[in-house]
């Protein structure tokens, strides 16, 4: 037994540890250092220094590639302050409005008169032959004046890209009597470039079968459309004492 000196001078017998106890005692404080280390690794920081070792860890580590949410700048909602601050700066909008025809007296077109210029659609063209209607003839009968065919250039185009089948009608289109008008647009589209010319010179009648071009010269004042109806040519928009043989509506 070990003595060990006291306070007043004796001797004090020391406790002597068993060696199950120290064993014991030591590795529960080496499985309480490694729950300590795996908790710091598995939270991500690292345990600052004087702290706790059961304790929370309060020190946080940035996740990686973490990145804040941006706005996409093509966004409707980024844009509408800068276009109200815009609009407010920028001078007021001018608004082109298209001039009026000095031939025109309300939905009256003086500028149509014999001999009329007929400006012809590639359908009616086609429609014609059908009907065995000669061009020239049927709009005398129609109109009982004399009527001078005009074919723009890309309506020969389309004439000629219909092929074989629709040769009579591109024969037809060459006929000397009719009128050539070239055109500088790009493109073979007519349905466009008739209404174009009809806006600019309002001295045509548009001959067309087409629903969709006559809905389109039907906005267009003082422009008249012919058209096949009963096997014979019809005029709309004319007034009754021009219209001759033309079939009642």
């Amino acid at each position: 037994a070990g003595f060990a000196p006291g306070a007043a001078g004796g001797h004090v017998e020391r406790r002597r540890r068993s060696p199950r106890f120290s064993r014991s005692y030591a590795r529960r404080a080496r499985s309480r250092r490694r729950s300590v280390r795996v908790r710091a690794c598995t939270s991500g920081g690292v345990r600052a220094p004087g702290s706790a070792g059961m304790g929370k860890n309060k020190t946080k580590t940035k996740k990686f590639a973490e990145v804040k949410r941006i706005l996409n700048p093509k966004e409707a909602r980024v844009d509408k302050g800068k276009q109200k601050k815009k609009k407010r700066d920028d001078a007021p909008e001018v608004k082109h409005v298209e001039a009026t025809s000095s031939s025109l007296f309300f939905k009256h077109n003086s500028a149509l008169g014999p001999p009329y210029s007929v400006l012809v659609d590639t359908n009616f063209i086609n429609f014609s032959i059908k009907n065995k209607i000669d061009l020239v003839r049927g709009m005398m009968d129609c109109l009982y004046a004399q009527c001078v065919p005009h074919v723009t250039d890309c309506v020969m185009a389309e004439l000629e890209k219909l092929g074989q089948k629709y040769r009579v009608a591109l024969r037809v289109a060459k006929d000397p009597r009719f009128v050539r008008l070239p055109c500088t647009h790009p493109g073979t589209y007519a349905d466009d470039c008739i209404c174009r010319r009809v806006r600019q010179h309002k001295c045509y009648i548009v001959a067309t079968c087409d629903t969709d071009l006559k809905r389109r010269i039907r906005k267009i004042p003082g422009v008249p459309i012919m058209y096949l109806q009963q096997h014979r040519y019809t005029v709309e928009r004319m007034p009754e004492a021009v219209v001759g043989g033309a079939p009642n509506r």
